[in-house]
């Protein structure tokens, strides 16, 4: 059953191609073009300086070694742009069958949990596309860095630490899939597209009010419960930090209060979504 719901989701959003581009591919297409168009007045600058000091314009001419693609795509993989922009995808999915009235059509053909597990199976299946995406954009932005700047190219992986990779990759994984598991409840409750667009990026939104200038009014501190279970982006950050491996040790037992933190906020969102469908009616919708 959970097989057919993948299989006949994911042919549905193969059909609307430009929710995927948006969704999927613009992300890494403005990182591409905006780190060539950085890449390129960087250079025009630190050439007309170099010029202006009387400095030879090949200073620091050393390689650029394309292997930290793979840690910076890994480190920037949820990042916010990207988040916003697989919200797309994830009304489409969610709150498609709200929008065109076809829930009543294909809730007799399947049982509901596996119809929520399918929309979710296919957002996973999008969000590695989309860090995939982010993977060769980050080999692209650091191919043109060289070829602009008239540095050679290597790919030295002396320093490459897998583990440490596969859990960033991992880690930001999961983070976008949480974000969206927030517009699949707010599709299933709101029944509405616009809401399942839009309630994700006002709770970000409000969260990241909350974890910056309301956080000391509050009182609390960032390694606290209460900040690390009400703001999953200050989880994700610390997890991210605890993977960076930093000079400055984080406190005490927050590691697992992040870990905590994102594991309710995926779980919750799916049982509460499920819980919630399996109690609506459906047949005006």
């Amino acid at each position: 059953m959970l097989v057919d719901a993948l299989k006949s989701e994911a042919y549905r959003v193969s059909r609307n191609r430009t929710t995927l581009f948006f969704s999927i591919l613009l992300t890494p297409l403005l990182f591409v073009f905006g780190g060539l168009a950085y890449q390129i007045m960087t250079k025009a600058k630190g050439d007309a300086l170099a010029a202006k000091a009387n400095l030879p314009a090949t200073l620091g001419n050393q390689p650029v070694n394309l292997a930290e693609a793979f840690g910076f795509a890994a480190g920037n993989g949820a990042n916010g742009v990207l988040l916003v922009f697989m919200l797309l995808a994830a009304a489409a999915v969610y709150a498609g069958d709200y929008r065109w009235e076809t829930w009543r059509l294909i809730s007799a053909r399947n049982g509901r949990p596996w119809l929520i597990l399918g929309k979710i199976g296919v957002m996973k299946v999008l969000a590695m596309i989309a860090m995939l995406a982010m993977l060769i954009a980050a080999f692209i932005f650091f191919v043109t860095q060289a070829l602009v700047a008239g540095r050679p190219m290597s790919f030295d992986l002396s320093d490459f630490d897998l583990v440490q990779f596969l859990l960033t990759w991992l880690l930001s994984y999961i983070r976008i899939v949480q974000y969206g598991l927030i517009a699949l409840l707010a599709a299933v409750v709101s029944r509405s597209l616009l809401a399942t667009l839009f309630a994700p990026w006002a709770l970000g939104f409000a969260q990241t009010i909350l974890g910056g200038p309301l956080l000391p009014i509050l009182g609390w501190e960032p390694s606290d419960w209460a900040a690390q279970l009400l703001l999953p982006g200050l989880a994700y950050d610390t997890l991210k930090a605890a993977l960076a491996r930093g000079p400055m040790p984080l406190p005490e037992g927050v590691v697992m209060k992040a870990v905590v933190s994102l594991v309710l906020w995926c779980v919750a969102p799916v049982a509460a979504s499920i819980a919630w469908f399996q109690r609506q009616d459906l047949s005006k919708e």
